[in-house]
């Protein structure tokens, strides 16, 4: 009997991929097939619209030990030692329900690091909400928080860093990336590819329930007026199961009994089993009726679509299976063998022995389509690329308007966020979040990792190719100012509906300026995500490209901060400054516009810096380094300062005078010109430093000196200084620009 048609738009499957379905199988698939295949063709599992794109970035290199298609990337370090990471999003979830939908999110990618034999030891995140004035978006930030807290607190892994913008075109999408890295021997990488005939299928982990159906099919779909009616979609997270389901996973791993592993994440038991067989070029066959679950009643399609937290499966070594059922035991997680790996390369599904699905598993993974789309230049490009900085008046008082920067919820401080995470746990982290890079040392060695997370969707809607490059350059730059050289990048791409010809030009450009960022920097492409149809009533999010960038750190006492050290130190600025304001920070806050051209980067250049300043630091010669970006020269300079100590003590001051250029004097102290560094050196040393700028072919500049209470900025030959204000009185603005918001709640009994 056909499939109704309205069963199969319920499933998210098209006409044309139902006929294709009927092609592969030669007849109708019953209500189960159909699952299966609305989960493993759903853009979230197959990457359908991203996959021929996403063939652009270079993922092979001298450390690179697994690139893209496994759980996760993973790059050689070292004395026999290698580094397992990647990032993920969980954006659709944590806006229906934003605890669960985060504590979710870390655990997932908490999973992907652990199922290839790696301890996790650091998870970052980055956040996108609408403007906090509206109760809404409080409710989401601090929903959010508290799911990632509590997952990664109770998981004992330290968050390290991460970073969060504020939009109103995030309103009704925010955008929760998570994360994760850890650490394993390099001879001792787990994957998913089911191998050896015969040999048997193990369950273990939380039992299955209801939650989270057809999570994989939400998260490729765009949002309307049913959202609260999305609810039962989000999967709910127990971070105590996980610790037992960590620790279960990695003592097995160590005892060698598995052939193949691989996390119960989206689409669930569906995923997990199919994945590993077409990995493995093999079959599998599962008895339904053996899965632990927690629901009476639940039938073979909600088991293989429920998303439930905490599971794994995995391919036993012949022989040890009962070594793992003690194992689980000891651990005390559910356990049941519940299916064996056949040749006969498809899923076959029993339930009480009765075959209730058999399927083909090329059919579900190497045949799903792959949709080269068509793209088209968005109409409203010129109107917001054309805006004519003429009509932008200047500030009358440089001071104020850098109070007000400072103020921004998007360039001050996260420290409401951060202080609910434990960053300290395990006692490896180097440099704490509120930093530009999270840095934590590989315990037994004298290395250290330094780990970034950034990207600006502002640049991705005025120029998806600039956008893409500068989230690659920004990520390196950061890490290069902690003193790491960047190793390895990940990376979470966040877009509309992929089926607007709109939003795929601007995909593919933010691809080809990621991939041609990292081709010029000589980073590879280890691990991603793309994370479709972030919109709702058909408005989509900027294009918004999340780039991790992982940098090795050889000796951890060689870690640089951002913040001024002591007093007489010269203050220098690395590159060149040029009149640029489009897509600033300072234009939207100050102006209430987005528009322009973002800056321009020339690889050659950045790279040029990157090498100057590493070079120097690993020479001892630099003692603080702070990238110029959101905010530009001006932030970067009050950041130096507010950072130059612990909250408890006073900040150490600046006077600056920079050179008399011929360019906007707000474009000087608050554009957000590209490739630039300010550093800090002892006078003893500068001759050093002009040495090696010399060498990179890297402008330099001595702009000032660290001294006082003050941060004083002026221009050569005007006299009085542009901005000059205590110290104090600009941490404190900044200390407050997000906790303000949540303490008016507290006071308004809210």
């Amino acid at each position: 009997m056909p499939m109704d048609k309205e069963i199969i738009e319920q499933h998210g499957l098209s006409e044309e991929e139902y006929q294709r379905i009927l092609t592969l199988l030669g007849r109708e698939p019953n209500r189960l097939e159909l699952g299966l295949f609305s989960v493993m063709w759903s853009e979230h599992c197959s990457y359908k619209s991203s996959r021929f794109h996403l063939r652009k970035f270079p993922t092979t290199g001298e450390r690179v030990l697994q690139g893209p298609g496994e759980n996760a990337g993973a790059v050689d370090i070292g004395d026999g030692l290698a580094v397992v990471f990647k990032i993920e999003s969980h954006n659709h979830p944590s806006f229906i329900e934003p605890y669960q939908g985060a504590a979710t999110g870390v655990g997932g990618i908490l999973r992907d690091i652990f199922t290839m034999g790696a301890r996790p030891i650091a998870l970052l995140n980055s956040l996108r909400f609408g403007p906090l004035e509206s109760p809404k978006n409080r409710y989401l930030l601090e929903g959010v928080v508290a799911g990632i807290a509590g997952y990664g607190n109770c998981m004992g892994i330290p968050t390290i860093g991460g970073e969060i913008y504020f939009n109103e075109i995030y309103n009704q999408n925010p955008l929760v990336n998570v994360f994760c890295l850890g650490v394993v021997k390099k001879d001792r990488i787990f994957r998913a590819s089911a191998s050896g005939i015969g040999n048997t299928v193990i369950y273990l982990g939380s039992r299955t329930g209801r939650d989270g159906i057809h999570g994989a099919t939400m998260a490729s779909e765009g949002f309307d007026e049913s959202i609260e009616s999305r609810r039962p979609t989000v999967q709910v997270g127990d971070p105590f199961t996980e610790k037992l389901l960590l620790e279960a996973c990695l003592e097995i791993m160590k005892q060698d009994l598995v052939v193949a592993i691989q996390d119960m994440g989206a689409a669930g038991l569906s995923s997990s089993s199919v994945e590993m067989a077409g990995r493995g070029g093999t079959g599998i066959e599962m008895e339904l009726a053996r899965v632990p679950r927690r629901e009476e009643g639940m039938t073979p399609y909600e088991l293989m679509l429920s998303e439930s937290q905490e599971r794994m499966l995995l391919v036993a070594k012949p022989g040890r299976e009962d070594a793992i059922l003690a194992i689980c035991a000891k651990w005390d997680l559910d356990v049941a063998a519940i299916g064996r790996v056949t040749d006969t390369r498809r899923l076959v599904l029993k339930n009480d022995g009765r075959i209730v699905a058999d399927l083909p598993i090329p059919a579900l993974t190497d045949d799903a389509p792959v949709y080269e789309r068509p793209m088209e230049t968005p109409l409203y490009l010129d109107s917001l690329q054309g805006i004519n900085l003429d009509t932008i008046p200047q500030p009358k008082d440089f001071g104020a308007t850098l109070i007000a920067m400072l103020a921004s919820p998007t360039i001050g401080s996260k420290r409401w966020v951060y202080q609910q995470y434990d960053y300290m746990v395990r006692t490896n982290t180097v440099i704490r979040p509120g930093f530009e890079s999270g840095v934590v040392r590989i315990k037994g060695t004298r290395k250290a990792l330094a780990i970034s997370l950034d990207g600006n969707g502002a640049y991705g809607i005025l120029n998806p190719y600039r956008g893409g490059v500068i989230a690659v350059c920004e990520a390196a730059r950061n890490v290069i100012c902690a003193g790491a050289r960047p190793i390895g990048l990940t990376d979470c791409l966040n877009f509309g509906n992929p089926e607007r010809p709109d939003v795929m030009w601007q995909f593919a450009l933010s691809v080809e300026g990621i991939a041609d960022a990292c081709r010029e920097l000589a980073i590879p492409v280890v691990s991603g995500n793309v994370s479709f149809y972030n919109e709702t009533h058909g408005l989509g999010i900027y294009p918004t490209s999340i780039v991790g960038v992982v940098g090795l750190i050889e000796e951890v006492d060689r870690v640089v901060r951002p913040g001024f050290r002591d007093a007489g130190d010269r203050i220098v600025l690395l590159g060149e400054t040029k009149d640029e304001l489009g897509g600033s920070e300072y234009l939207r806050r100050i102006h209430t516009r987005e528009g322009g051209y973002p800056p321009l980067l020339d690889l050659a250049v950045e790279k040029a810096l990157h090498n100057c300043c590493l070079s120097a630091i690993e020479a001892g010669i630099i003692r603080s380094a702070h990238d110029c970006s959101e905010g530009g020269l001006a932030v970067a300079l009050a950041e130096a300062a507010i950072l130059s100590g612990p909250m408890s003590e006073s900040a150490r001051g600046a006077s600056v005078t920079l050179q008399n250029l011929p360019i906007r004097m707000d474009a000087y102290l608050f554009g957000e010109t590209q490739s630039r560094i300010v550093v800090t050196v002892s006078e003893t040393r500068l001759d050093e430093l002009e040495k090696h700028c010399a060498e990179n072919e890297v402008p330099m500049a001595v702009i000032g000196r660290v001294e006082g209470d003050r941060l004083t900025v002026g221009i050569e030959g005007w006299g009085r200084p542009l901005i000059d204000l205590p110290v104090e009185t600009i941490r404190t603005v900044w200390n407050r620009a997000v906790a303000s918001y949540f303490d008016e709640r507290e006071k308004e009994g809210r």
